[in-house]
């Protein structure tokens, strides 16, 4: 497997978590989504617009979109867990769709990464894309804590790499289209 096969896959796993992820918390009871919480962020919602708001930001970075750090700086968070969802599936697809378009070449290609007062730092894409997959591995891991606290009891989320998973994730990667 090559680094760019991995990060494709990766891409993949994101979709998937949070696919598994939202289905448990699209079950909440009244309340739940939004009740302050102990974590990094203060409650699920506020995790998963934090989550979102990052990955507009490194997409607006890898795509070289212009927009900077207003894609973060801007984002008006969602107190729906239905649109939340939908913005959050529609990153996702986003990434998959710019991790098939890349070539091996474009792993090590740098892009400026708006840092604000900081300036135009370049970054390479593959760096990019390790640094948001981490960093969504890590707040999906917040949300499946705080699912604890709650009426729905959390997702398995490490079904996704191995052959000896196939069964478990098998419905679910067909239902979402994933080449795996």
């Amino acid at each position: 497997m090559t680094l760019l096969d991995h990060l494709r896959r990766m891409a993949g796993n994101n979709l998937w978590s949070n696919d598994r992820l939202y289905r448990a918390v699209l079950q909440l009871k009244l309340g739940e989504f939004s009740a302050e919480r102990t974590s990094f962020f203060p409650s699920i919602e506020a995790t998963l617009n934090h989550i979102l708001a990052v990955d507009l930001l490194y997409l607006d970075f890898l795509e070289e979109g212009g927009v900077g750090a207003a894609a973060h700086d801007d984002f008006v968070p969602i107190d729906e867990p239905q649109a939340l969802f939908a913005a959050q599936l529609a990153a996702d697809r986003r990434l998959i769709a710019f991790c098939d378009r890349l070539s091996a070449v474009d792993l090590d290609r740098q892009v400026f990464t708006d840092r604000r007062a900081d300036g135009m730092i370049p970054e390479r894409i593959g760096d990019i894309l390790a640094h948001v997959f981490l960093h969504d591995i890590h707040h999906r891991g917040q949300v499946h804590a705080m699912l604890s606290g709650t009426s729905v009891a959390p997702p398995q989320l490490d079904e996704f790499l191995l052959d000896y998973d196939v069964k478990l994730r098998k419905e679910e990667v067909e239902r979402l289209g994933l080449k795996i």
